[in-house]
């Protein structure tokens, strides 16, 4: 006797357990989000150009990206027609530090 009454109470535990987790969706649905907030989105203009380096020291060839969330225009050094810092001289991967170009008015495209 003892045992059917701890069999149907393991048995109404698990019968519990699974309509919880069936329902758990419905009850709390997850949160759906189109945008994350630490991720930039940018256009990477094709190709390398011969980039003005903002303190008129000089001329760089280098990349132009365009951030989409501000338009910021940022210029990547690549120093070469290659469209990626790479030096032919050093083994390891080389770091392109990116300077402002200038800026987008991206609102006033809204009206």
């Amino acid at each position: 006797m003892k045992i059917d009454r701890f069999v149907q109470f393991l048995l109404f535990v698990i019968a519990v357990s699974l309509v919880a987790i069936a329902l758990h969706p419905y009850l709390f649905p997850p949160v759906a989000s189109a945008q994350s907030g630490g991720v930039h989105s940018f256009y990477v203009e094709p190709g390398t150009y011969m980039l003005r380096e903002p303190d008129a020291r000089g001329q760089v060839l280098g990349k132009v990206m365009i951030d989409l969330s501000n338009g910021d225009v940022w210029g990547f050094p690549t120093l070469t027609r290659e469209p990626y810092p790479a030096t032919g001289s050093q083994t390891t991967p080389q770091t392109s530090h990116p300077f402002l170009l200038g800026k987008f008015a991206l609102s006033e495209a809204e009206k």
